[in-house]
């Protein structure tokens, strides 16, 4: 057989869980055809002396969605060694929509998800009016890594009821017709179907998204069509869990549906401190239970902190306040000048001091009031850090004070982290090693000028693998490799085994992990984002083609769309 690609002489970590081994992989066809001592020549070869070779990362929980569009790499998500990704969580997807009504599904998109509505006129070539039809459109894209679509709630009820969806409960023919389209959307080889009921969604005038306004009942019927069909998965975002007295029956729900419809469910997990008690235990809990009774559960877990990044390139926790306001609206190099005048800075941080926090002034993903123990300067790209707290209490100097002198010594470029959620690291390493989670949930394609999280997989690999040892590698590569795969049915996929899809990663377990993060300006329409690199990764091969090769572009474009079972 003529061999497309060799590795030759790495240390295979397979996604199995098992021990690492000694082996080149042979690669032909886009397939694996052999792991051990290869003989013979290959059209191209990689030498992986010294380096890891595992399976492509798989992350399940991104919004790439929009983002596919525009960007045939898939960044910044391949530069953290992913080549699968699952995107349509959380309700927000642009399809099922007639192009006359695409606005309605971008205000799903604009506020929850922080995706620029200027990028998506600009960026996305509107060619489809039901799920089918996108699923082709995107099929048609090209692409560097795979991907796979749920069928979101919020845009079915926005394609069904138009503005009503907005504000009113679903009819029976609502819901009929619903219905249909999940039918079809999981038929055409939707990977299933998503919601959110979650506070935190919200349209750019406060009101709820489309699928916040759904009852239960709907949401329950919805999910059975995938029961009837025996083929999907369904993800939520999860609903207000501040109030204690709400879990019980919530967790009552979760499972009655998982035993009831036979359908696979997963959702995130964190901890935060506005959440009830311990709430991640009770979720994690009656995961375990699920499962113990015959049911399909599983946890989408981070790993680190869920933080907000801002800047005075970006937004500031003091914009509201009328004084930064009037700064803030300044050209960036008058902001500067503005921050040194001594009369002016006692001013707005006075105007800082003076403020009451607000629980209620951000929500999802958006900078809250300040909280300085909760703050902390980005100068590094792992932790531990220092708060702007402990900063200011060390040189006696007003937090906000603090805040400024660190941007004006990088030109106002300086970075600061604001955790909003998983602020107890022995927590997350808890959620980490739970059996039933998976470290995913990196929003890639939303956010993108908030968060950075599409460094989640090297993070865990340079952090906890190799700065804490709380994980060996083998396990860490399997719970982002081979259980995600089974998880969302993505068959052949997620081993390096003889027949599976050649997504392969080489990568220097010594070097592995996220780069500083930058803001560039790089979307349709100019509309800026957080870009974030790796060191360490070597090469990338998706479907037995390099992608990258030090974390540097080829030129390839072998990313396919990657269909549910029930698709022909």
């Amino acid at each position: 057989m003529a061999l497309d690609l060799i590795i030759r002489g790495g240390t295979v970590i397979d996604g199995s869980g098992a021990p690492r081994f000694g082996a080149d992989v042979a690669i032909a066809g886009g397939k694996i055809v052999a792991v051990g001592k290869v003989a013979g020549p290959a059209r191209e070869a990689i030498d992986a002396q010294g380096a890891v070779v595992s399976p492509g990362f798989i992350d399940g929980h991104t919004h790439m969605d929009a983002q596919v569009f525009w960007d045939a790499l898939g960044t910044c998500s391949c530069w953290h060694g992913v080549t699968s990704v699952v995107m349509g969580n959380c309700g927000f997807t642009l399809a099922p929509c007639r192009e006359s009504e695409k606005h309605l599904v971008i205000r799903n998109l604009e506020r929850a998800e922080d995706i620029s509505p200027q990028a998506m006129e600009a960026g996305i070539r509107w060619s489809w009016e039901d799920f089918p039809q996108y699923l082709d459109a995107v099929d048609r894209l090209p692409k560097g890594i795979n991907y796979a679509a749920y069928i979101g709630h919020s845009a079915l009820r926005t394609y069904v009821m138009g503005e009503h969806a907005f504000s009113q409960p679903s009819s029976a023919e609502n819901l009929a017709a619903m219905k249909r389209e999940v039918r079809k959307a999981i038929r055409a080889g939707a990977i299933g179907f998503t919601t959110s009921r979650s506070f935190s969604h919200q349209t750019p005038q406060g009101l709820p998204v489309a699928s916040r306004l759904a009852s239960w009942e709907e949401v329950r019927q919805l999910v059975g069509v995938m029961g009837e069909l025996g083929a999907g998965v369904f993800e939520l975002a999860s609903e207000d869990m501040r109030d204690p007295s709400r879990v019980p029956d919530y967790m009552s729900r979760l499972k009655t549906l998982a035993l009831d419809t036979c359908v696979p469910i997963t959702l995130g997990v964190f901890s935060a401190k506005g959440l009830a008690p311990n709430y991640w235990k009770t979720l994690l809990g009656t995961i375990d239970e699920t499962v113990a009774a015959g049911g399909r559960m599983f946890a989408q877990t981070h790993t680190r902190s869920l933080n907000v990044l801002f800047s005075f390139q970006t937004v500031t926790p003091f914009d509201r306040l009328p004084v930064w306001n009037e700064i803030r609206k300044l050209p960036l190099a008058e902001q500067e000048a503005a921050l040194r005048n001594p009369e002016l800075r006692a001013r707005l941080i006075e105007a800082a001091r003076a403020h009451r926090p607000d629980p209620n002034a951000g929500v999802g993903a958006e900078v809250r009031d300040a909280n300085f123990k909760r703050i902390y300067p980005l100068d590094k790209p792992l932790p531990p850090y220092r708060s702007v707290a402990e900063l200011a209490e060390q040189s006696s100097r007003d937090p906000v004070e603090v805040i400024i002198d660190l941007a004006l010594a990088r030109g106002l470029k300086q970075f600061f982290l604001q955790t909003i959620a998983n602020e107890d690291q022995d927590e997350v390493l808890a959620m980490i090693r739970h059996p039933r989670t998976i470290p995913t949930f990196s929003d890639s394609g939303a956010h993108v000028s908030q968060i950075m999280d599409s460094s989640l997989q090297t993070h865990l690999l340079s952090y906890w693998v190799r700065e804490k040892r709380a994980l060996t590698l083998e396990e860490a590569v399997r719970r982002m490799t081979s259980v995600p795969a089974q998880c969302w049915g993505l068959e052949g996929r997620g081993l390096i085994r003889e027949g599976y899809a050649a997504d392969v990663i080489v990568f220097d377990p010594d070097r592995i992990g996220p780069q500083m993060p930058e803001l560039v300006y790089d979307l349709p329409a100019g509309a800026r984002r957080l870009k974030q690199k790796a060191d360490g990764l070597l090469a990338s091969i998706v479907n037995g083609e390099v992608l990258l090769r030090n974390n540097e572009h080829t030129g390839a474009e072998p990313g396919r769309l990657l269909r549910g079972p029930l698709a022909h």
